[in-house]
């Protein structure tokens, strides 16, 4: 431990950023202990098959994010007519439009350097018509709330510059310093287009960089009258274009910052196709699904945990006390002999051996926990220049996951706060645990992306602190920003403009009374309730329909009341949580409400949905 210590005070200074500065030594003695114990335990275990990612060559990897965008039909061999993508284009913010056109410009000079046979739109005829569409402002009430909106959050800009959308001005409001600018994440505003009212001059950013350890600012969600969307509440297609926007605003957030954002090309990489350590998290939740239908985390996963807590979480040094390399090989391979067999003894495996195999477990998966595609992307997080900005970089990023991914990371975030609540007796508050764990999710030997001594130096204090962060606002992370919710619903309602263009034609052509339909098509919504009043269905309940009258109060939590007030017998143990109000259809697909969403505001929003009680899918 020693040698270790003063190992670590004999780093070259160059290499101590003002956010390591933050931390104490003991929290590095932590990060490197584990780091030791990484080496030692790696000794132990059969070498894994290194990856040596090649360099892609130009505009390759600019042509698969446009794939990875949803935009893989403006150029290639799957190019169609721009048109298709116009609707899409037409709902992007400008830092987004920005980052888009971009990719496609360096797309198109690759494909005519290489006599590509493909078709090659021109970059100024793809946004040419989405510029003279925002022109137009078909939907200009929306775009002005937006720009409300954006004056009310807009940041401190050291150099007083005014920002011109359109046709208004925006001047710098607030200072950064101000509490309510400090502690509220703006979600109804594009991250990317805050950053451009809200550069902070290099001062701000010390100021800031040394507000890393415990005493981090608190942020907070500000109440939304709609209702917070979490990761789940949405229907799949609509998550679909969620995640599409989600990497465009990702990538426009990172060049408005000026940070690199080098996204991972995915390998292949040749692993077991069943098992337990060294498994893809994929292959793995198809074997346990065959045995447990619906899990969504690796059972082995899963029973590690409860293991751990089977120990009691008071134990002091839990997670930064290794188990004995030796006795953690032989486990490895009882386990892959006898887990699924069930007749593995579980009573051999001390508590401190369980917290090594877990974090075994997640360093030996064949791609990272945080992705192969997104690894790089996470550990630039802490290249961003605040506090706030790498919570909005992380809450893009966690939506970009696989659901696999995904889910594991948010069972394992939630154990490692269990642990921090117990910090008082077992010693391990968010700074050690997010120490311990940061080499286990951001380092990654097996895709050839292994540091050097210095490179782990550099990067220990910035992925500890990202490390921190994503364990202390895990809440937050799995929200999906209302402006990526707003942007889905635009492009539904332009979709669903286009559909009933298409109906009309149709139904002309076919000699149809047009009128007529028109009249029936008004009258769907509004046959039986008189306004101001929506019909809720609840079709596995009782009571199976109910006319409720809005009021400026009425919340999704007073419905759901309402309705499981009238239920009796069985019924009637159903709990709250078991049973959800959804808006269904309208401008969007389908979204499972938060208890406190006011009917009203959400009804004036989307005036065409229906709401429906059922239960979440599993």
């Amino acid at each position: 431990m020693n040698q270790e210590t003063t190992q670590t005070k004999e780093k070259p200074p160059f290499d101590r950023s003002n956010s390591q500065d933050s931390l104490d030594e003991l929290s590095m003695e932590d990060y490197w202990n584990e780091i030791d114990n990484i080496k030692k335990s790696s000794e132990n275990r059969q070498d894994q098959e290194v990856v040596v990612v090649k360099e892609p060559d130009e505009g390759e990897l600019e042509e698969e994010w446009l794939k990875e965008a949803g935009l893989s039909n403006l150029f290639g061999e799957s190019a169609g007519d721009p048109q298709e993508s116009m609707v899409f284009l037409s709902t992007l913010t400008r830092t987004q439009a920005a980052a888009v056109q971009k990719r496609v410009e360096t797309v198109s000079q690759t494909l005519r350097k290489k006599n590509k046979q493909y078709h090659i739109p021109d970059v100024r005829d793809i946004f040419a018509q989405q510029a003279e569409s925002k022109e137009k402002a078909p939907d200009g009430t929306e775009s002005q709330s937006a720009r409300t909106n954006e004056n009310k959050y807009q940041g401190k800009d050291d150099q007083a510059s005014s920002l011109v959308v359109g046709e208004k001005k925006l001047m710098p409001l607030v200072p950064e310093e101000a509490p309510a600018s400090e502690t509220d994440i703006n979600l109804e505003v594009s991250f990317a287009e805050q950053a451009v009212n809200q550069k902070e001059s290099s001062k701000d950013r010390t100021q800031k960089s040394k507000c890393n350890d415990v005493s981090l600012l608190s942020f907070r969600l500000p109440k939304d009258k709609t209702g917070t969307t979490k990761i789940g509440d949405l229907a799949p297609q609509d998550m679909k274009k969620v995640c599409y926007l989600a990497l465009i605003e990702l990538t426009a957030l990172y060049d408005v910052l000026g940070i690199e954002l080098k996204q991972q090309k995915a390998v292949k990489i040749k692993t077991k196709d069943s098992g337990l350590f060294c498994v893809p998290l994929t292959v793995l939740l198809e074997q346990d699904q065959r045995k447990v239908p619906g899990t969504r985390i690796p059972l082995i996963f899963q029973k590690l945990i409860s293991r751990i807590e089977e120990g009691g979480l008071e134990t002091e040094g839990l997670l930064r006390i290794p188990g004995a390399a030796i006795r953690i090989k032989n486990l490895c391979q009882e386990l892959e002999a006898k887990f699924y067999e069930g007749t593995f003894n579980w009573e051999s495996v001390k508590q401190h051996d369980a917290a090594s195999l877990l974090k075994l477990f997640i360093r030996e998966l064949p791609q990272p926990l945080l992705s192969g595609e997104y690894l790089k992307a996470f550990q630039a997080v802490q290249n961003l220049p605040t506090k706030k900005q790498q919570l909005q970089a992380l809450n893009l990023l966690v939506l970009l996951l696989p659901d696999v991914n995904r889910d594991t990371l948010k069972a394992l975030l939630e154990f490692l706060q269990r642990v921090i609540d117990n910090k008082e007796e077992n010693k391990m508050n968010v700074k050690n645990v997010a120490m311990v764990m940061a080499p286990n999710l951001f380092m990654c030997h097996a895709l050839g992306l292994k540091s050097s001594e210095q490179q782990e130096f550099a990067m220990a204090a910035g992925t500890a602190n990202t490390m921190h962060l994503m364990i202390k606002y895990q809440k937050l992370l799995w929200t999906i920003p209302k402006f990526l919710v707003n942007q889905v619903r635009k492009q539904n309602t332009e979709n669903l403009k286009k559909d009933r263009k298409t109906m009309k034609k149709l139904l002309k052509k076919m000699a149809y009374d047009r009128d007529k339909y028109d009249k029936q098509d008004r009258s769907t919504n509004d046959a039986d309730v008189p306004q101001g009043v929506i019909r809720v269905q609840a079709p596995h309940l009782s009571k199976v329909s109910m006319a409720i009258q809005l009021t400026e109060e009425l919340k999704a939590s007073d419905v759901l009341a309402r309705f499981l007030s009238q239920e009796s017998g069985i019924a009637q143990t159903l709990k709250k949580g078991e049973v959800f109000l959804y808006e269904v259809g309208g401008n969007i697909g389908e979204r499972c409400l938060d208890d406190d969403t006011y009917m009203k505001d959400l009804y004036q929003l989307n005036p065409n949905a229906e709401w429906v009680i059922k239960s979440k899918p599993s």
